[in-house]
């Protein structure tokens, strides 16, 4: 269940070993002063809020959600890494250096003197490569298209997360030419950060601002009866779970979870009403899943099945794994890099190298997607991306986007 525990099979890296550790503090067994301790920061410290407890664990810990509470308390008593502040505004980050500043920044942050530093100054890996700023962000291109005709089939909301508008826009751009070729108007909601990095680091404060923001703008879209259709499971399915702890008064959550679906979500239930009326090549492919974690626990893979068959020739295996081990900044911080490449090796990166070179390996995380290809060199794709390979479009012509 817990991906560390099954690597260490250490008792405190269990959920259960978490737990307990927590209640005993709470009973009176441990000294109050325990409770924001280093000692229980390292029994904390290997969550890696995959939320495989939420769904899994039979008496329902949501050890995530401690985490980043417990976190909240950690920072309040002793300050708040620089570290966890830059990765909590990874957002702002993001809108800075894409567009213009993108190749300065990527030839900086690739150079080995500069990640040494960071590693030395940050904790954050030198051997990692980060991920590199859109020299055009989803946002630029999403202006300047030309917009189809046809939209027959209604309105919907993409909610277009930082990783996918700023780092890896070809997969905004490929949902959103999926979703117009099936007469779909695409909306932006113009939001900033859903708040998701600032969770994971116990920036509470600062995730609610950022949760009440996003609740703003989507609000009147949620009013309209709009689905709200994200790419990244994490972001979308935090406006689903975390808001309603971020915002336990503001009844607009309810509304927006009711209207939040991921991309495979949407199109399979649209398909379920006969309401696509998008033409794929029947060409045969085959595709191997790695399902992500939240979307695992709180929606199941069921739909990404569902979507990426819509094309006919398409044939899904799914890999029979945990978490792939880098969580979001995890994988990427100096002490965490070894115990991260360890979870995936446990099963997620031997069932990639053992696939054959035509087979697609498919991931709708980012995270997920730079630990495939940090950890076996092979490029997996997000199920947008796959259905936009498949897709005839009007034309008959392939368009080529670059990052």
């Amino acid at each position: 269940m817990c991906p560390s525990f099954m690597v260490t099979r250490e008792e405190e890296h269990s959920t259960r070993g978490r737990a307990n550790a927590l209640r005993a503090v709470l009973s009176g067994r441990l000294p109050v002063s325990e409770w924001t301790s280093r000692r229980m920061y390292e029994v904390m410290d290997l969550c890696v809020a995959c939320k495989a407890c939420k769904a899994e664990c039979p008496s329902s810990v949501d050890m995530g959600k401690i985490r980043f509470d417990f976190l909240a308390r950690f920072n309040q008593a002793h300050g708040v890494p620089l570290r966890s502040q830059l990765l909590g505004s990874i957002a702002d980050l993001d809108r800075v250096f894409s567009g213009p500043l993108a190749g300065l920044a990527n030839a900086t942050l690739a150079s080995m003197p500069v990640r040494l530093a960071m590693e030395k100054t940050l904790g954050i890996s030198s051997r990692r490569t980060l991920p590199a700023f859109a020299t055009q962000p989803f946002t630029s291109w999403f202006e300047k298209r030309s917009a189809p005709g046809d939209s027959s089939n209604g309105e919907v909301v993409l909610f277009n997360d930082t990783w996918n508008t700023y780092n890896t826009p070809r997969v905004a751009i490929a949902a959103t030419e999926v979703l117009e070729a099936a007469g779909l108007t695409v909306t932006l909601p113009g939001h900033g950060c859903c708040g998701r990095p600032m969770i994971s680091k116990g920036l509470l404060d600062e995730a609610r601002l950022a949760a009440l923001d996003t609740v703003n703008r989507l609000a009147p879209l949620a009013e309209r009866g709009l689905p709200i259709v994200g790419l990244e499971p994490s972001c979308i399915l935090t406006l689903r779970d975390e808001y309603h702890y971020l915002l336990p008064r503001d009844p607009r959550v309810d509304r927006i979870a009711e209207r939040a679906l991921t991309f495979e979500e949407f199109l399979a239930q649209q398909q379920e009403g006969q309401q696509l009326g998008l033409r794929f090549s029947d060409q045969p492919r085959q595709l191997l899943l790695h399902g992500h974690c939240h979307e695992k626990a709180l929606v199941g893979t069921g739909p990404s099945h569902a979507t990426l068959c819509l094309p006919q020739g398409h044939s899904v295996s799914e890999i029979d794994s945990g978490c792939c081990g880098m969580a979001g900044a995890f994988g990427y911080e100096a002490e965490h890099y070894e115990i991260s490449l360890k979870m995936a090796e446990r099963v997620l990166l031997p069932a990639v190298r053992d696939a054959g070179t035509d087979t697609a390996i498919v991931a709708s995380g980012i995270s997920c997607r730079q630990q495939i290809e940090h950890g076996t060199g092979r490029r997996a794709l997000h199920p947008a991306e796959v259905l936009r390979q498949a897709l005839i479009s009007s034309s008959e012509t392939e368009v080529h986007h670059a990052d």
